[in-house]
């Protein structure tokens, strides 16, 4: 019996060894520097079929491991080095676009000098970008660009000046007498007014849409959702009056004050992505006299009977990635055009809950806006 045992580990082990050689023979050695890099950082890297491949300098460390993801779940081994470097690539390819990861460094947490940081699982986060076979949609070009500015307004509910990021389409400085509508985008939980600009690059989108014109220029303000602090697993104790009062009673008033803005319900959207949507659905359905358009992705759905007048709504847009079981936001959009809403669905293929299901869902939204 003994024997027996002895041949099927030593069977299994040489099978682990194979597979681990394949595996490794298997990655093909076109690493290039993520496009995040700090400027003159080699690692991280990334390769054409998706792995990532990482370098920390830790030369007195124990263990180092990289946690990918939101929240770091999962994690790559890294293996020391003879100069004290530790060096480690994914055991497989990563889903394409944008992915939060940490350091983990003896036990401790630990951002990558080697990247930059994004707000993420409400801390700043190391981030890395597997290119995308689409990417091109988001991509900084040669094109009239809109500008990006941070706004400070005053939040009497909050007892403080609040912050906001306002894209203004091409040309808006020079057309002094155009008006244009308005998106309000939220981000989702952990995140905070940077995000879909940083991360989802929410300006080079609506740039290259309208540079193709494939949309009608608006305005996208992006302010912080969280205005009470509530743990991840404990969202049932988060509370929407407090921000609902931000965002309709201080920002809104003050974005229409401030910039050339068609102050109408008509032409005012609200849109956001996983918690940004559970914001969005709320508010929409407790203010149905201030946006027309409503956007939800991967944030949930709406039903018909939710609506009590859908002569308000001019659309309902509902996203989400193939990997997050789609049918039901695809069975509500059947129901909602059944009761006779304007409602369009999208499914991002071969992607879960991540900025790259987002991008996409901006890019097939934006055009339905503001018709």
């Amino acid at each position: 019996m003994k024997k027996t045992l002895r041949k099927i580990a030593f069977i299994a082990a040489l099978s682990s060894s194979s597979c681990f050689a394949q595996s490794t023979a298997s990655v093909v050695e076109d690493f290039k520097p993520s496009t995040f890099n700090q400027p003159g950082q080699e690692y991280p890297m990334v390769n054409s079929q998706g792995y990532a491949r990482f370098k920390i300098v830790a030369p007195a460390a124990d263990s180092v491991r990289v946690s990918l993801g939101l929240g770091g779940r999962g994690g790559t081994k890294l293996k020391k080095a003879d100069d004290g470097t530790w060096v480690g690539t994914t055991e497989g390819p990563m889903d394409e676009g944008f992915h939060y990861y940490n350091v983990n460094i003896d036990g401790g947490k630990f951002n990558d000098p080697g990247t930059l940081n994004f707000y993420g699982s409400t801390r700043w986060e190391s981030g890395i970008e597997i290119p995308a076979h689409d990417r091109d949609f988001y991509a900084l070009k040669n094109v009239p660009h809109g500008n990006v500015q941070q706004v400070l307004f005053p939040s009497p509910s909050t007892n403080t000046s609040r912050r906001a990021f306002v894209y203004t389409p091409p040309g808006y400085e020079k057309n002094t007498k155009e008006k244009y509508p308005v998106l309000y985008l939220q981000h989702g939980w952990g995140e905070d007014e940077t995000a879909w600009m940083n991360q989802g690059h929410a300006n080079l989108i609506m740039d290259n849409l309208i540079a193709e014109g494939k949309i009608k220029p608006f305005i996208i303000v992006n302010t912080y959702g969280m205005t009470n602090e509530v743990k991840w697993g404990r969202m049932k104790d988060f509370k929407i009056e407090p921000f609902q009062t931000v965002l309709i009673d201080e920002l809104i008033p003050y974005v229409d004050a401030n910039f050339r803005t068609i102050a109408k319900p008509s032409h005012r959207a609200m849109a956001g992505l996983s918690m940004g949507g559970m914001e969005t659905k709320t508010i929409t359905l407790n203010k149905p006299d201030v946006f027309a358009y409503y956007g939800l992705l991967s944030g949930g759905m709406y039903a018909p009977e939710d609506i009590k007048d859908k002569s308000k709504v001019k659309l309902i847009f509902l996203s989400a990635g193939s990997k997050e079981k789609p049918e039901r936001i695809l069975e509500a959009t059947t129901k909602l055009k059944e009761a006779g809403f304007n409602a369009v669905s999208y499914v991002s293929d071969k992607t879960g809950h991540e900025f790259l299901t987002w991008r996409r869902s901006l890019l097939a939204m934006a055009p339905l806006l503001f018709k």
